[in-house]
């Protein structure tokens, strides 16, 4: 079927000309492989840069379903279990994959797709014994699968409840940018950075032809963090072709300059719609992989 238009996501689209012309000019320059390579270093330090974490620790996926997977994995034990809003990515579109792991997930009811923290004392609270799962870390997106963002309020709360309960703080950043450019955001990269111990940058959703940046702050969660990525099949051999795009991506603030034009039409387009209507028009965004 032939489509005039899709509005679903990026990846109606390839990749910005910036990146597709930054894959296509390093090409032929032989690199190390796994990472090992000049242009993951260099997105490296630039990403540390951004946040102000020179000790953080930057890893190149091919998507989030698998940033989020490798994430959990390397640094919850079988018995511990990740506190995550309902309709938050890794409960309802990665078809059981955390899970899969022997993980489970404590789904809550959210505000607008946001968690609470009551929420997640609730969870915490409700048994203590050897019997049950026992609740490890609290799973957020930023922005949510609703469209919604969290406040810098909203996240310190979260980020303070998670060192008072001993629980690790993981944001899936698919659409990071979007969050960071809203007209409502009283926060930026360093902000998440600052507040939470790993969470990763969303790529294929804004300009990259794929790819996702994990990044970890908590020093005590990077140890052997690659052969975590390696059992997984995540450890790309060519990692070039990931951090490539970052590279460029970061450059000169394309990645936020994708960000904000991606806003500012979804809002024209939100307009259009309601200004074409002649009822009153609420306008949704829904929950999409």
């Amino acid at each position: 079927m032939s489509y005039l238009y899709l509005f679903r996501d990026d990846y109606s689209e390839g990749a910005h000309p910036r990146v597709l012309e930054s894959l296509s000019r390093t090409n032929l320059q032989q690199e190390p492989a796994y990472g090992a390579d000049s242009f993951s270093l260099e997105a490296e330090q630039l990403i540390q840069e951004k946040i102000n974490k020179p000790k953080a620790r930057v890893y190149f996926v091919a998507n989030g379903t698998q940033a989020n997977l490798v994430s959990f994995a390397s640094f919850l034990k079988p018995y511990e279990s990740i506190i995550a809003v309902d309709s938050g990515h890794v409960n309802a579109l990665e078809a059981g994959a955390l899970e899969a792991t022997g993980h489970k997930i404590n789904a809550v009811r959210g505000v607008e797709g946001r968690l609470i923290p009551q929420a997640v004392e609730e969870v915490v609270n409700i048994r203590n014994d050897v019997h049950i799962v026992k609740p490890a870390a609290v799973y957020i997106s930023q922005a949510t699968e609703l469209g919604t963002i969290y406040s810098r309020q909203e996240l310190e709360e979260l980020s303070h409840l998670c060192k008072r309960l001993g629980l690790y703080f993981y944001v899936d950043g698919a659409r990071i940018g979007n969050a960071i450019m809203s007209k409502e955001a009283n926060f930026d990269l360093s902000t998440i950075a600052d507040l939470c111990d790993m969470f990763y940058i969303g790529g294929t959703k804004n300009g990259a032809l794929f790819g996702e940046a994990i990044v970890i702050v908590n020093a005590n969660l990077q140890e052997n963090f690659r052969y975590h990525l390696k059992q997984r099949g995540a450890l790309l051999a060519k990692t070039r072709a990931l951090s490539v795009q970052f590279l460029e991506l970061f450059k000169n603030n394309l990645y936020f300059d994708n960000a904000k034009h991606a806003n500012v039409m979804a809002q024209e387009l939100a307009l259009g719609i309601a200004d074409s209507c002649t009822i009153n028009v609420k306008i949704q965004s829904q929950p999409l992989a």
